[in-house]
This record gives C-alpha cells, sequence and structure tokens, in this order.
C-alpha cells in the first residue's frame, strides 16, 4: 500500500528515522546482552550472587535495527528522486557567493 505525503514530510520522516537508526546501531552491542555474573563469599555456606540479566535479546534490537535502516533507505531513495526532478525557482543571489561591497 503507498501512501501520498508531502516533501517537507519526507524530510522530518528521513531525520527521524536517521536519529532511530544511529540510536539502535549503538546500542547493537554484543557486551550489553551478556548475562554477567558476580559471586562473592560471605560465609563458609552462604555465597551472594549478583547477575546482570539483559531485558531484550539482540535479535530483537538487530530486527528493529533493520526494519528502521530499511524505512530510512526507501524514504531517502524518494528523497534523491525527488532532487533530480524537480525544479526550485530562487532569486539569482541564493547560488552566489559573498562578494564584499564596502
Amino acid at each position: 500500500m503507498s501512501k501520498t505525503i508531502k516533501l517537507a514530510e519526507a524530510l522530518l520522516r528521513r531525520k527521524e528515522l536517521n536519529i532511530k537508526v544511529q540510536v539502535l546501531a549503538n546500542i547493537n552491542d554484543r557486551d550489553l546482552f551478556e548475562v554477567r555474573t558476580k559471586r562473592t563469599k560471605i560465609t563458609d555456606s552462604i555465597d551472594d550472587i549478583i547477575a546482570q540479566v539483559p531485558k531484550i535479546t539482540a535479535s530483537q534490537v538487530t530486527a528493529e535495527l533493520d526494519f528502521y535502516s530499511k524505512q530510512l533507505r526507501q524514504i531517502d531513495a524518494k528523497i534523491q528522486q525527488m532532487n533530480w526532478t524537480v525544479d526550485l525557482e530562487v532569486n539569482d543571489d541564493v547560488m552566489g557567493d559573498f562578494i564584499d561591497r564596502s
């Protein structure tokens, strides 16, 4: 199914997706998904065990990263396509360089 949106909406969506992909890529670190334990001897018969267990799996993060990366590629491709097919009317000086007239 397709949907028609304004170019401004596409640009905002691309920015939003880019941020999501960057955040997910940064947490897609295997070290974050390890179960870590620490065992401390309290007495001869009692040990204190501390375990850090991740709340999500690496595959969950990877699936979400893949989903948003695909969306980002698709919206970026549409924006790039528009870059080559739409002409903008601007003032002559918009495309010029600064000239010191003092």
